[in-house]
């Protein structure tokens, strides 16, 4: 019987991989700039499944995509905890009084963000600062009560 399928021959993609070429650098940019696997595949022209194969057969991929995401995970974690305890940069402060063009440098400040703290806390620390409180209610209750004078009875 003689085998008569149409269309190309099935290549196994780590014999495709070798005649693929990426610019590591490149794509390690675009992981730093927060590209996800389904944008690296629309920029690039294929689908999210092939960046899947391509990564199975290509570890250094996975090892560029990966130091990639880190450094852009890096850069938010320093945003979200300088919102949170606020910071000061420089900046060049340009004014226009009467026709005259002055260029003034300062520094600009940027008050702690309560939401950034909370955050921040909530997700470090999740024992200490999660909404739900748990009780123990199997261990004995000591009530003291207190007047207004701050005298124990």
């Amino acid at each position: 019987m003689e085998n008569n399928k149409v269309g190309r021959k099935k290549i196994p993609v780590e014999d495709r991989i070798e005649k693929i070429t990426f610019d590591m650098g490149k794509i390690k940019k675009l992981a730093e700039f927060g590209f996800i696997d389904t944008q690296l595949a629309e920029l690039l022209g294929v689908n999210e499944s092939t960046i899947v194969r391509w990564k199975q057969a290509s570890p250094e991929l996975v090892h560029v995509l990966k130091e990639g995401k880190e450094i852009a995970d890096a850069r938010v974690v320093m945003s979200l905890y300088e919102r949170a305890t606020g910071y000061s940069h420089p900046e060049t402060h340009i004014s226009n009084h009467q026709g005259e063009i002055t260029k003034t440098e300062i520094t600009k400040h940027y008050p702690p963000d309560s939401t950034a703290m909370i955050f921040w806390l909530k997700n470090r620390q999740p024992d200490k600062w999660r909404d739900k409180q748990e009780i123990d209610f199997t261990k004995p209750l000591e009530v003291i009560i207190t007047d207004y004078r701050g005298k124990q009875d």
